[in-house]
């Protein structure tokens, strides 16, 4: 034969084989159109839900620390006390020293401003020196409503609105009323302040200190060091007094994204349990696509594509199931994020980011990230039919009688797998979070699915055969064609045993809480007058109200209490302190 025949035989052969790959992988998809639907829908809701729990996540996290370095600024150094203040003489100690550049006094405290038609707002009350703390904090500067009106910075009768204080109070006007250590009075609303966030007033300081009644009390002093100064060797020189710490400008923010961390990782896991079932799926619907094309896998094997071939045919097509879904899941989940982000606003009812109206933030490595775990489902799902088509006899498929390896160490892999998830489900937090735990959810998982084929071996072992025809066909399929189990049972076996777990999982938590509140809140009813969990600064309720309740029908016992929140470690939640009366 001469060359260029030669080359004509490649050639021809070559688009033959390619004909042939075409004919026997997209015909059959689109034969099977509602198993390939249902596969890209499976994956589809995977990444949808698993990314718009990360925009959720990311853009309320985003908008908080927006918020938290506005009122905070970006100062080199926070000294901080207890919720109740520090005396102000330090503040002297530290303007003064000679490593310091800019120090600036801060009081903070919660309140309540009352709207135009009596509905109470809390309100975070942050009083600075309004020469000073623009230049640690910009978004703190006072903006007066009118510019012949610029002396109303040093105002201590005058207060500063944010955009949600403005919005949730009906748009502001002329005045407003605080509750105050000495009860409600009227103050000026004199202008505004572009920090965002919660509700928020700012003003002078010692408007601030009476209406909080913190006299010579500060909350924080925000201190910019001069160039060279080392900051830790300043801290430690400072004697600080009893209850004040020295914090970086970012402990605040790592405290708040420590205590949601949870919140948002159970969340990703629970977003990610579906993006999980969807490998499953993806592999229940190659595994019949493999063994519905056995002869036509084999007649490619005969033509001369090798087993390496065939698998990465079954390959790409999971690949190519994993990028439509992929896209349209990313296109679903932004949707779905920016519909959560507007009406359950950004912790989804978690109670961390209250008053955070966050904008949906779409950013390149998250669209990258989530759709490579798409397609990387996608694939892990369709690797081990792709495996099958590599493995099979092609002489003995084109005669109907081969079938995929059923593969001899199935059965102890599970076992092991089995194993190792009990042995994870007994170890500790990692970094605080129970990652040990979610491998164990998913090592049983696929465990269990392994060991499918074996548990039906051993219960068909004693089965005695039925007489009647349809029945003997469906238990000696069962008998020689246990993989075929497997395939049948893996998405119904993952979806329900992930519902199964995760619903243990809450009910667990949500008992053990409901338990725990049992003992440390066993009234039937309270009545506070704070802002938050934290107890408040200014509101309290008067002491004759407890007096007037016991006197109500029905009522057996009252019982004051005060309510503090306490700080060990900036980086940490803080811990609350309840004072009540000890009476059994």
């Amino acid at each position: 034969m001469t060359a260029a025949g030669t080359v004509g035989a490649a050639v021809g052969a070559g688009a033959t084989l390619r004909s042939l790959l075409v004919a026997l992988s997209w015909p059959e998809l689109r034969h099977h159109a509602w198993r390939t639907a249902a596969a890209l829908v499976a994956v589809m809701l995977g990444v949808a839900l698993a990314y718009s729990v990360h925009l959720v996540n990311a853009s309320a996290l985003d908008e908080f620390s927006a918020a938290v370095r506005a009122v905070g600024g970006e100062p080199d150094l926070t000294f901080a006390g207890p919720s109740g203040g520090f005396d102000e003489a330090l503040y002297a100690r530290v303007a003064t020293d000679p490593r310091v550049a800019l120090a600036s006094p801060i009081v903070e405290g919660d309140t309540f401003a009352f709207g135009a038609d009596g509905h109470r707002v809390p309100l975070r009350i942050v009083g600075i020196d309004a020469l000073v703390a623009p230049t640690l904090a910009p978004a703190l500067a006072l903006r007066p409503s009118h510019p012949d009106d610029r002396y109303a910075v040093l105002d201590p009768g005058a207060v500063f609105l944010n955009a949600e204080a403005t919005r949730r109070l009906g748009g502001g006007g002329s005045r407003i009323e605080l509750q105050t250590a000495a009860g409600r009075a009227p103050w000026r609303v004199a202008g505004s302040v572009a920090t965002g966030g919660p509700a928020l007033a700012a003003m002078d300081i010692a408007g601030a200190q009476v209406l909080l009644g913190r006299l010579g009390v500060l909350s924080r002093i925000d201190v910019r060091l001069a160039s060279g100064a080392d900051r830790a060797a300043f801290a430690r020189d400072l004697v600080l007094p009893p209850g004040v710490r020295a914090a970086a400008p970012g402990d605040g923010l790592q405290r708040v994204s420590n205590v949601s961390r949870a919140y948002r990782v159970n969340l990703t896991v629970l977003a990610l349990v579906a993006m999980f079932t969807g490998a499953f799926l993806v592999y229940s619907i190659q595994s019949l696509s493999v063994a519905r094309r056995q002869q036509q896998l084999a007649l490619l094997g005969v033509l001369g594509l090798s087993a390496r071939g065939r698998l990465a045919l079954v390959v790409a097509e999971s690949a190519v199931l994993g990028v439509f879904g992929s896209a349209l899941g990313l296109a679903l989940g932004a949707a779905l994020a920016a519909l959560a982000l507007r009406q359950l606003g950004g912790d989804l009812g978690g109670g961390y980011f209250s008053g955070v109206s966050p904008a949906l933030h779409v950013g390149a490595g998250g669209l990258l990230v989530h759709g490579a775990l798409g397609i990387a489902a996608a694939i892990a799902g369709g690797f081990l039919p792709a495996r099958a088509a590599a493995r099979l006899a092609p002489a003995q498929a084109l005669k109907g009688l081969g079938s995929p390896p059923q593969g001899r160490a199935t059965v102890a892999l599970g076992a092991a797998a089995i194993a190792a998830g009990l042995g994870l489900a007994l170890m500790p937090p990692i970094a605080g979070l129970p990652l040990a735990a979610y491998a164990s959810v998913a090592l049983l998982l696929v465990g269990g699915i392994a060991c499918v084929p074996g548990s039906v071996a051993l219960l068909l072992a004693g089965w005695r055969e039925p007489t009647q025809p349809l029945a003997l066909l469906a238990v000696e399929r069962a008998r020689h064609e246990r993989s075929a189990a497997t395939v049948a049972v893996a998405g119904v076996v993952a979806s329900l045993a992930l519902s199964v777990a995760l619903t243990v999982m809450v009910t667990s938590f949500r008992d053990a809480v409901v338990e725990w509140l049992d003992v440390v809140l066993p009234a039937d009813l309270y009545a506070r007058a704070a802002v938050g969990p934290s107890g408040g600064d200014v509101a309290a309720l008067p002491s004759s109200l407890a007096i007037a309740a016991a006197g109500l029908p029905g009522v057996r016992r009252i019982d004051a209490q005060r309510v503090v929140s306490l700080s060990f470690d900036a980086s940490r939640p803080a811990v609350t302190l309840i004072a009540k009366p000890l009476r059994d």
